[in-house]
């Protein structure tokens, strides 16, 4: 069984940073596609980065761009998000999911484990 468990997320002013990690255990395949996707109140979840175990490829929305960084430590089997310049609009629970495959995606039906997310609030 696969499991994630989310950490580091907290209330941070803007133009601040903040940094995700997200320790994963259980996986059956060599090989994982982790992300990270967000939820803000009355809004739909949405895809932030993602990172590939299979060639180290990442992915990131436009939103993002610029201003988060995803990457891995594959010893330590945890996938960090590193947060800068963080705007009130990137207030939402940050969720880390996983799917056992080489495929990549910032797509919510991709992923097939979640963790229990963890919020992040940016305000002065």
């Amino acid at each position: 069984q696969v499991t994630l468990v989310e950490s580091g997320g907290g209330l941070v002013q803007p133009g601040g940073s903040l940094r995700l990690s997200c320790a994963a255990s259980g996986f059956t395949k060599d090989y994982a596609t982790i992300g990270w996707l967000r939820q803000a109140p009355g809004k739909e979840r949405e895809g932030v980065s993602c990172v590939s175990s299979w060639d180290g490829r990442t992915l990131y929305a436009d939103s993002v761009k610029g201003r988060f960084t995803i990457s891995r430590d594959n010893a330590k089997n945890t996938v960090y998000l590193q947060m800068n310049s963080l705007k009130p609009e990137d207030t939402a629970v940050y969720y880390c999911a996983a799917a056992e495959t080489s495929a990549f995606s910032l797509l919510q039906s991709f992923y097939d484990y979640w963790g229990q997310g963890t919020q992040v609030t940016v305000s002065s």
